[in-house]
C-alpha cells in the first residue's frame, strides 16, 4: 500500500521535541472541556474544496495491502501491540480490531503518522465513537458538521460512523498539514482553532508517546 510520510519541517520537528512531553494529571475530563471542535469554518478555493471532496469521497473499506511480507508482519505486530493498550477503552475485541484497521489505513491513506493521530483522538474524544462536543463537533476526531457541507454531502450524522469519522478527521489534518507547509505544531493549532498556541500541541504530542510503536 503505497502512502505519502508527512512532510515535518525543521521548525516543526524542533517544535516538537520541545512540546512532546507527558501531560502529568492529564483527564479524559480535561480533554472533553478544553480541546473538542475547535474547527473554525474558512472559505475554500475551488481547487481545494475539489481535492478535499476527492479525498473524502473514496469510500472503499479500510483493507490492508502490503507490498511485501515484512511490510505484512510489522502490520501485525503493530496490531497486536495497539490491542493490548487499546483494551481497557474498547474491551470489545471486535470492535477494537475494527477500529484499529481503520484509523491505521485513514491514517495512512492521508500520509499521517498513526501515532499521531491516535493521540489526536485520543484528546479530541478518549476514543469515544459518540462524542459531541459544547459546539456540536462529533465523534472520534471531533469533526464540526460544517466540514460535511463544505467537502462532503450535507449529512452530518454520518460523522457518527467510525470509518467516516476517520476519514474526515485525517483529510482534515492533511490538509492544515499542507497549509502549514509541514509544521506539525501549527497544523494542529489550526485544528483545534488555537494556531500558535502550545496547549493543545502539547497535549497531543503526549498522547501520541503512548501510541508510539518501533516494530521490534
Amino acid at each position: 500500500m503505497s502512502t505519502r510520510p508527512s512532510p515535518l519541517s525543521a521548525r516543526g520537528l524542533t517544535r516538537r521535541a520541545c512540546l512532546a512531553l507527558p501531560l502529568a494529571g492529564w483527564t479524559l475530563s480535561a480533554a472533553r472541556s478544553a480541546w473538542a471542535g475547535g474547527q473554525l469554518e474558512e472559505p475554500l478555493i475551488d481547487s481545494v474544496r475539489s481535492a478535499l471532496s476527492a479525498a473524502i469521497a473514496n469510500s472503499a473499506p479500510p483493507i490492508p495491502e502490503f507490498t511485501d511480507t515484512e511490510s505484512r508482519l510489522k502490520y501485525l505486530r503493530w496490531l497486536g501491540a495497539m490491542m493490548f493498550r487499546l483494551r481497557r477503552r474498547k474491551p470489545d475485541f471486535d470492535t477494537r480490531k475494527e477500529f484499529l484497521q481503520t484509523i491505521w489505513y485513514e491514517s495512512r491513506r492521508a500520509g499521517l503518522d498513526v501515532s499521531l493521530v491516535m493521540g489526536l483522538v485520543q484528546v479530541e474524544s478518549g476514543f469515544r465513537k459518540y462524542a459531541v462536543s459544547p459546539v456540536g463537533a462529533r465523534g472520534y476526531m471531533q469533526v464540526m458538521p460544517f466540514w460535511t457541507r463544505s467537502i462532503g454531502d450535507s449529512d452530518s450524522a454520518k460523522l457518527f460512523h467510525m470509518q467516516t469519522n476517520l476519514r474526515f478527521g485525517c483529510v482534515i489534518m492533511r490538509h492544515y498539514l499542507d497549509r502549514e507547509r509541514g509544521d506539525l505544531f501549527l497544523a494542529l493549532g489550526r485544528y483545534n482553532g488555537s494556531r500558535g498556541k502550545p496547549e493543545y500541541p502539547n497535549a497531543v504530542f503526549g498522547a501520541q508517546k503512548q501510541w508510539e510503536f518501533t516494530g521490534a
